[in-house]
C-alpha cells in the first residue's frame, strides 16, 4: 500500500474519531498517530487533509447533501460522511491529485472500513459531485482534455 493510501486511511480515523470529540483535529490528529504509532512520512499528507476537512466542512457538506440523492447527512454512517468529506476536499482543493484517483481511492477506502454498500454509494456521490462541478466550470473535465 502506497503512502498516500496510509496517509488517507490516518486521515479517516482521525476524521472519525472527531465525530465523537470536541478536542481540536490536531490534539486528536496526535492521539491518533501515537496510538497507531503512524510513520513520519505520512503525517504530513495526513494532517493537512484532515485540516483542511475541518475547515471546508459546512461547504464540502453542502456538496455532499446536495449531491446524495434520498439521503441527508444526518441518514449516512458517520465512516462514509467521512470517507466522502476526505475525497471532496481532495477533489476541490488538491490539484496535484486528479479528481478521479481522489474518487477511487475513497471507493477503496470504503469498501475497507464501511459497510458492504459503502463503495458503490460513496462512487455515486463523489460521481455526482464531481459532474456537477464540471457543469460548474469549478473543475475541467478530464476526458475531455484526452
Amino acid at each position: 500500500m502506497g503512502r498516500r493510501r496510509k496517509a488517507r486511511e490516518l486521515a479517516i480515523q482521525v476524521l472519525f474519531n472527531l465525530e465523537f470529540s470536541s478536542d481540536s483535529p490536531t490534539d486528536v490528529f496526535d492521539l491518533i498517530c501515537e496510538m497507531f504509532n503512524s510513520g513520519r512520512a505520512i503525517r504530513s499528507f495526513s494532517k493537512e487533509l484532515v485540516l483542511g476537512v475541518c475547515k471546508k466542512r459546512d461547504e464540502l457538506d453542502g456538496l455532499i447533501g446536495n449531491a446524495s440523492k434520498n439521503w441527508r447527512l444526518e441518514r449516512m454512517s458517520r465512516i462514509d460522511k467521512c470517507i466522502l468529506r476526505l475525497a471532496t476536499f481532495e477533489i476541490l482543493f488538491m490539484d496535484d491529485i486528479p479528481p478521479k484517483v481522489s474518487i477511487d481511492e475513497a471507493v477503496e477506502i470504503g469498501k475497507k472500513f464501511g459497510s458492504d454498500g459503502s463503495g458503490g454509494f460513496i462512487n455515486g456521490v463523489l460521481d455526482n459531485i464531481y459532474n456537477k462541478l464540471v457543469q460548474q466550470g469549478r473543475l475541467k473535465n478530464v476526458e475531455d482534455e484526452n
